[in-house]
């Protein structure tokens, strides 16, 4: 997507002419993961659907130009990614050829191939039970099919962009290595969640870790903060104004952020840290906003949900 701003100047006269442009270009993302049935394009699919990609599973690639086009009419998805194996028979020389016409647009196109040793693919196969796609083909036999579904694909790993050998890989493994081929940095596929809330109104169901503030002094009982939230600088100031508060904060950042990573390193792609005080209105939402405040310094995907603040 490309926007042209401040395109025209009009003079005092009334003329008018171009200046200088300012373009902001805005490039899209297309994501193909291709490989080898039992090689853990599932697991792929999650993970990519965890980092915000709008994710479609075994799409013909005679629609992918069609799908894209469509795509492009709405900025929600401007990150896509498709997952496709053998079940698309005979289809690799139109994706071939619809990969090819991406890369002339605006979309930055990779295509990730997941290969699997034959030994490792065969044991997964007898753990689930899962029919292989040729297996009709071969009698069932899936050592065959296996040999058959690596020829059909081999045009495809030669002109992949990355190959992953899962064979020894777990599913944290695999998702920590698209993390470094598609983010770069593993911060980047953390979302990390903080609520803010009130004991009296229940704790989030959804919460990873819980705090209870109501250990410190509460704005609550000071007259001229009861009516404002920790949003407001009199209250924070207050909140933060006593040492136990300040200590509690420093211990707590201290081991979130060495929990974080141990989170990421197991696959882990969403935190959410839940702060409680007796309404929710003043004290926990002073903490959340001190969480956000510290954790958006590294990691983009960051947000915070005052679940009580209106409640009184």
């Amino acid at each position: 997507m490309i926007e042209f701003k401040n395109v025209y100047k009009t003079y005092p006269n009334g003329f008018t002419a171009l200046k200088d442009v300012n373009l902001q270009i805005e490039q899209g993302e297309f994501v193909a993961i291709i490989g080898l049935s039992g090689a853990g394009k599932s697991t792929a699919m999650s993970f990519m659907e965890d980092i915000g990609y709008y994710c479609i599973d075994n799409m013909p690639a005679e629609l992918i130009p069609e799908f894209i086009s469509l795509m492009e009419k709405s900025d929600a998805y401007s990150k896509i990614s498709i997952v496709a194996d053998v079940r698309s028979k005979g289809v690799f020389t139109a994706f071939r050829d619809a990969v090819k016409d991406l890369k002339k647009s605006d979309y930055s196109v990779k295509i990730i191939y997941l290969d699997i040793k034959d030994h490792e693919a065969l044991k997964r196969y007898k753990l689930t039970r899962r029919k292989h796609p040729f297996a009709d083909k071969f009698g069932g036999a899936i050592a065959e099919a296996l040999v058959y579904e690596k020829k059909v694909l081999q045009p495809i790993l030669q002109n992949a962009d990355y190959v992953i050998d899962t064979s020894d890989l777990n599913p944290a493994e695999l998702r920590k290595r698209l993390t470094q081929i598609l983010l770069g940095d593993e911060k980047k596929a953390m979302n990390i969640h903080v609520v803010s809330f009130g004991f009296k109104h229940g704790i989030p169901t959804d919460a990873d870790f819980v705090l209870d503030v109501r250990c410190l002094p509460n704005p609550y009982w000071i007259e001229e903060l009861r009516s404002k939230t920790g949003l407001d600088e009199e209250v924070s100031g207050y909140v933060f104004g006593f040492e136990e508060a300040k200590e509690l904060l420093a211990r707590l950042l201290t081991l979130l952020d060495y929990l974080i990573p141990l989170y990421i390193k197991e696959g882990k792609s969403q935190l959410v840290i839940a702060i409680g005080c007796t309404g929710g209105n003043h004290r926990s939402v002073a903490f959340a906003e001190a969480l956000r405040a510290h954790f958006s310094e590294n990691n983009e995907n960051v947000t915070v949900n005052h679940r009580d603040i209106e409640r009184r």
